[in-house]
This record gives C-alpha cells, structure tokens and sequence, in this order.
C-alpha cells in the first residue's frame, strides 16, 4: 500500500506542491494572527480550591489591577520630592479607569523601605475593566509615576508582570528560532552534503510551521493559548518535520543507489532493495528514482507514520491532566506532530521527487563535504588511521558502523555490565530530582535581572516585605463574632507554620477573610504544610485556603492524581503501536523502561543545573532554587514522545534485518542472527538517528538564547534529553538488553502472533507456526557487523 502511494505521491508532487503552497499562504496571511489573539493561561482548572478561593475573595473584596511604584534613593520627607510625588499623585488620578491612589503622604499606614530612602506609591484601577482599557491605563499611570523627580523609580504590578512575561516570550521566540534555523541549514547543508537537498528539511518544516500557525489561530477559538505554547509548539513542529525528513531522504539516497547496484546485477533475488551502498562517483542518480521513491515510502514512509502517531499519543498523555495551559500545550503539540507527519509524509516526498538530481549520493564528494574534509584535514594529520583502498564507481561498500554502531558493538560484546551500568547510571542522574525537587510557580524570578519588572519584585521582597513569603489567605462563611470563628483563629495562630495572623477588615456579609504569614519562603515547604494543615483542620466551619501555595499544592495534588492515567495511555498505545510495528509484547514494555529512565536522568541533570546552579552561569541562567511545576509534566510528554521517535527509527529497521534472517533451523544460528540484525540495523539507521538528534538538539538549544527561564528548563531539558537517548540508551542499553533478552525480544502470546501475521504478511523466526528452513533473503550490500 505505501508503495503504492509513493508512486502516486510522484505522479501528483506538482499538485501536491500547489496544495501545500496554499495552505502557507494561508499560514502567512491567517496565521501571524494568532499572536494578536493569545491571552494568559492558568496552570489550575477554575474547580481547584484554591481557584475558587480567589473568585470568593474577589466577590468579597473586588479589587482591580494595581500599579506600583518604587521610589529610591532620596529622603523620603524632602520637600521637593513630597512636592513631586503629590503632583503626580494629582495627575494620576485625572487618568481613566484610577480607582484610587496611596502614597506615604496622604494614606494612613504610608510604608518606608526598609534602607530609610525608598517608598511606596500604590495605585488601583477600577475592578472589570476590559483589557484593552487596562492596559492603556496602566501603561499612562507607569508613564506618570516615572516622572516622580528621584534618582530612581521602579514601576511593576502583576499585570505589568504578566505582559513582560509575554512580551519577553515573544521575543525570545523570534531570536531564538531564528538563530536556530540558521545554524540548522548549517548543518542540514553539511549532513546531505548539498545546499538544495540541505533546504528541503527546513522548507518542509518551515512550511508545517506556517499551518501550525494557522491551526494555533483556529485553536484560540476554542481554548486559550499563551505565548509559551506557540514557542514550545513551534520548535517541537519544527525538530520533528526535520527528523522525518532526514530519514526519508536519506532512505531515498539509500533505495536509489541499491537500485543502481540492482541495474548492475547486484539485487536482492526477490527484486526488492534494502542495502546501503553509496555511488563511487559524483552522479547523484543511479537506479529508477520512482522505484525508489515508491520503497522508501513502504519503509520509512511507514516509520514515519508510526512515529508521529506514537508522538502525538504522548500529546493526549498531556491533555490527560487537564489543566489549561497543558491541556492547549496539548492540543497545540498534537496539532504540530499532526503537521509534522503530514509533511512527511506528502510535502517531503513531493519536493523529493522534484529535486531529486541535486540530492547526491552519500559519498559524493560535493563542496560542503569537500570544505568539511579541508577543516578537518589538519586534524587527521596528527591521528594515525588505516585507509582502505576506494571502491570502483558503483560497487557497493561495507558501511561505516559509525557512532552508534561502535557502540552498540559495545555492548553487544558485553551485555551484562553494559546494561547494569548504564541503568545505573542513569539512576545516579536522577537521585536529585527523586531525592530533592523543588517544584514551584515561576514568578518574576524567571525574569532577567535587567527588566524592570524583575527589579520591582526583588526591591519589594528585600526593604518592604522583610523577605517574608506570599500569605496563606483562608476564606470563611461564618459570622465574624462567632464563637466558632474564634476557636478556628485560635487554632490557625497557633500552627507551627504561621508567622503573622491578620484578619482582613471591612469584609461584608457573614463571611471572614484571613491572611497567614508563613515561614519559609512563597511556595516552600512550610508554606506548602501550612495549607494542608489548614485544609486537614478539625472544625465545623466551611472554609477554602487560596493564595500561591494553596496553588501549587493544588496543582502538585492534581498532577499526582492523573498521572496514572496519562501512564495508562501512553501505556496502551505504546504497546499497541510498537505491536504493530514489531509484532512483539517485550519490546514496548521494554521500550517504556528506557524512556522513562531518560526522562528521570534528564530530570535530575535539570535539578543540579536550575536549582542547585551547579554550571547555571555558563547557560546565561540565575538559580532561583527551584524548577518551574510545569517543566517535568512537559518534560514527561515530549522525551517520551522523541523517544519513541528514536525508538521507532531504530526498531523499524531492525525489525527489516530481522526478518531477512528468519528461517534459520537452531536456537544457536537465531540468537546470532538476532544479534546481527540488531547492529546492522543499527548501523544502518544509526547515521540518520544521529544527525537528526544533532538537528532537533539545534532546535532546541535556540531556547537557552532567550531570557525566560521557564523555557530555558524546557530548551535544555529536551537537549539532556535527546543526548542522552541517542548516545547511552539507544547506543548502549537498547543493543545490550536486546542481546540479553534474545529470542523473547519478539515474544508474543500466539494469538496476538496470528494476528499480527494475518493483518501484516510477517512472518518471523520467533513464531512457532514458520515452518524451519525458510528460504532467506540475500542482502545485496554487505554491512560490517560484529559476529
């Protein structure tokens, strides 16, 4: 059936082209929209208790959007400034939408900072102001409040906060997506050897970016999507759509070239191609490339498949927790695969069969690879290596094992201490993050020292909060005078966590509202403790716990409660995808092992650097003490989703070695077999795994160039990651527990065997009903593999 298609896919690229020509135009046009349209996302459903602890305060107490204004370094009682700030103070509540203004000279309870030349000038607007109203007066009161005559003023406010938030997202998207595209056409122009066939990855991901865009648009119409979903969503569109498409193109090279030595008399005997020769000479064609085409759609085209429906599973694992900003990452990140595999599997193959002659071979020796080999002359100079004589012009050549090869090589040679090393190791990496994470709210912290914004929020902690941590707020339906009410105050005051205990005044109706001053810092463990006491009280009265650490447990509570089931689904189509794929029960569970010890190894590698700030400097990144809440549920989805894009590279062409050496009459000739079907698969697709690990981790090291923090956890995060799996796990564990596992690699019960031999035409070694003796295969290309 791919075949097929491919063959279709060439006789209508131009139509193809068309289609997709529109659907950009439409991305341009449409799409650059959505950036008008993207608003703040909660990390809590409206249904959390402390979600609903704020609307009831905000019924009791409506308050709108303050404005501050730090004013420093001058007496606070000097007469020009008073005189200064007392004008401004008249102008600021002539603008639209002030609701009041409190300064140290005309409210009671005036603060002074704690340096004895610094003070507060407090201003709020009018509670339900639409946004665009909003934010013209916040940006006119910050505009006035500036020109308070002092060496410094300093103005913040939660919703300047926010807006620097995504302002600085927008920016830091812009920058670090442009430098990573142009350092990624580097590299692609360098790994195809040719700037044509260099561009195609990158116009295909260029072009599935640009329907993302347009899909992200649509998607406001039904959810809120922030900033920090176009940029995570639209680099992960972009690494994927890359990696799908060196593994195409280089499959193509791969096809067209066996069909060369096919023409010459060197093909498999049942007419089919699966070797990896390489042309001698410099001609980039050699067998039909409509054939080609047509095979490399029934292999990789098929991989691909797989692979983005196993990475767009990991994006419904993320929708399983249902919070609202993962629940739009979610859908936007299943949009993005969606269009990723799309592209894939029509755009690429359609520019392919346009561009087809500038594609050279993977020998050919054109100028990028001519330039590479004069830089890296000098080098080999001074590194002793044995030559082999070059291959006449279509002969096809042992393949390199190249990195992955040696070092599955590795491990196959010693499969035992390679897997308990390794997974020890990995174990190692994860102790911080098992032993000692300290997941919080990102606040101004995530901000650079140089905003403003940040500079606001250190000066208010440092001389006018005394470094004390955000309250616990408790929210009470009772009479204030009753007896009820007293006890449940008494019992709050005493509670080894508080502080400070303070009843808010001239709270209406029979309702209370209470702040609690905990120790530690906003969000801490006691602050975190502090809520749960409350919460675990014993008294009569209904009450709801709010404020920052009311959410984080709420949110920390709800992940731990979904997480089993996002496992879960994950779990199913995990198994059933790879099922599919291998026909084999052990190599999914095995499979969901490997990728869970990346991701607590990249976890707890993201804990030393962010948290403790072991080598945070050299990222450009300030340690404040912990790693956002949100960064490990992300994390979770995407390494398990470009896991399994690893994985399924991998296994695929394994599973092809595998087949070819079915049939073999003892245990003894299976198990070798096996273990030379896992290297030369390896070897085989070990080039294409890498230069698309080192293509994505370019993508994804464009975050660090920005100056959120949040995102910086995210962008060298997935680079741990994806080192980490294509080096140690997919070089070292993978060949290792394979070679220890043997002929149960393939196990399944004979049922499910029966019917993955009746739906998919397999049959295989492993399966009891294959009668011995089978004829095997030729290959046509001889591969170096350990025996």
């Amino acid at each position: 059936m791919f075949a097929a298609y491919g063959r279709s896919l060439w006789r209508w690229r131009w139509p193809v082209l068309i289609g997709w020509l529109g659907l950009v135009l439409a991305g341009a046009t449409l799409g650059g929209q959505v950036f008008d349209r993207l608003v703040d996302t909660d990390n809590l459903r409206p249904d959390a208790e402390s979600q609903r602890a704020d609307r009831r305060i905000g019924e009791l107490l409506p308050e709108g959007s303050t404005v501050v204004a730090i004013v420093r370094d001058r007496d606070p009682y000097d007469p020009a400034l008073v005189a200064s700030v007392n004008r401004v103070r008249a102008e600021v509540q002539a603008v639209p939408g002030v609701k009041e203004v409190e300064d140290l000279y005309n409210a009671a309870g005036g603060r002074i900072g704690a340096d004895n030349r610094s003070t507060l000038v407090r201003v709020e607007l009018a509670d339900g102001l639409p946004a665009a109203e909003r934010e013209a007066a916040e940006d006119r009161v910050a505009a006035l409040l500036r020109g308070i005559d002092a060496p410094q003023v300093l103005v913040g406010g939660d919703e300047l906060t926010e807006r620097a938030f995504a302002e600085q997202a927008v920016d830091d998207a812009i920058v670090g997506e442009s430098v990573a595209l142009g350092v990624l056409l580097v590299a692609l122009v360098v790994i195809l050897g040719g700037l044509l066939a260099g561009t195609l990855p990158l116009l295909a991901a260029l072009a599935a970016v640009a329907v993302t865009l347009l899909g992200l648009y649509a998607l406001t119409a039904v959810t809120g999507v922030g900033e920090f979903t176009v940029n995570v969503v639209t680099l992960l569109g972009i690494g994927l759509t890359v990696d799908y498409a060196l593994l195409l193109i280089a499959r193509f090279r791969e096809e067209r070239d066996a069909g060369s030595a096919h023409r010459d008399g060197s093909a498999h005997r049942d007419g089919s191609a699966h070797g990896d020769g390489s042309e001698g000479g410099d001609r980039p064609e050699g067998g039909d490339p409509v054939e080609a085409l047509a095979r490399t759609m029934a292999t990789a085209g098929r991989t691909v498949l797989i692979s983005g429906l196993a990475v767009a599973a990991a994006m419904v694992g993320l929708y399983v927790f249902a919070e609202p900003l993962l629940a739009a990452m979610a859908l936007g990140g299943a949009l993005a695969v969606a269009l990723a595999t799309l592209a894939g599997l029509t755009l690429l193959p359609a520019l392919v069969a346009v561009a087809h002659r500038q594609i050279p071979a993977p020998g050919a020796r054109t100028w990028p690879r001519r330039a590479l080999a004069a830089v890296a002359r000098p080098v080999r100079r001074t590194v002793p290596a044995r030559t082999a004589p070059a291959p006449r012009s279509g002969t096809p050549t042992a393949q390199h094992p190249g990195l992955l090869g040696r070092l599955a090589g590795y491990a196959q040679r010693q499969p035992g201490p390679v897997a308990f090393g390794v997974s020890a190791g990995l174990l190692l990496l994860a102790l911080p993050f098992l032993g000692g994470a300290n997941l919080a709210n990102s606040d101004a912290r995530a901000l650079p020292r140089s905003m403003e914004a940040r500079q606001v929020h250190d000066v208010l902690l440092r001389d006018f909060e005394a470094g004390r941590a955000a309250p616990v707020t408790v929210v009470v339906e009772a009479d204030p005078a009753s007896a009820e009410v007293r006890d449940l105050m008494n019992q709050l005051n005493t509670l080894p966590q508080v502080i400070r205990m303070q009843p808010r005044p001239d709270v209406p109706g029979a309702s209370v509202v209470i702040d609690l001053t905990p120790k530690g810092a906003t969000g801490g463990p006691e602050s975190r403790d502090l809520v749960r006491a409350v919460r675990t009280l014993e008294q009569p009265l209904p009450l709801l716990v709010g404020g920052s650490a009311a959410e984080l447990v709420d949110y920390r509570s709800s992940v731990a409660q979904r997480l089993p089931y996002a496992v879960l689904v994950l779990l199913l189509v995990t198994v059933g995808l790879l099922f599919v794929l291998t026909g084999s029960l052990v190599i999914p569970v095995k499979a969901l092992v490997m990728n869970v010890l990346t991701l607590l190894a990249t976890l707890g590698v993201l804990v030393v650097v962010f948290q403790w700030g072991w080598g945070a400097g050299l990222l450009g990144v300030e340690s404040w003490g912990a790693i956002d809440v949100t960064t490990p549920v992300l994390l979770f989805v995407f390494v398990f989703g470009l896991s399994m894009d690893y994985e399924v590279f991998l296994l695929a062409r394994i599973r092809e070695e595998w087949r070819r050496r079915s049939g073999l009459r003892t245990q003894a000739a299976r198990l070798r077999a096996g273990e030379r079907a896992v290297l030369a698969g390896i070897t085989r697709t070990g080039p294409v795994v890498t230069s698309a690990a080192v293509c994505i981790t370019i993508v994804f090291l464009g975050f660090l160039l920005g100056d959120l923090t949040a995102v910086k956890e995210i962008g060298f995060g997935m680079a741990v990651a994806v080192l980490l799996d294509v080096t140690v796990v997919r070089g070292l564990l993978m060949p290792a527990l394979m070679s220890l596992l043997g002929e149960w690699n393939w196990w399944a019960p004979a049922p499910l065997r029966r019917l993955h031999r009746r739906f998919s035409g397999d049959r295989f070694s492993g399966d009891p009903d294959q009668p011995a003796g089978t004829p095997v295969p030729s290959a046509p290309v001889p591969v170096s593999v350990e025996p």
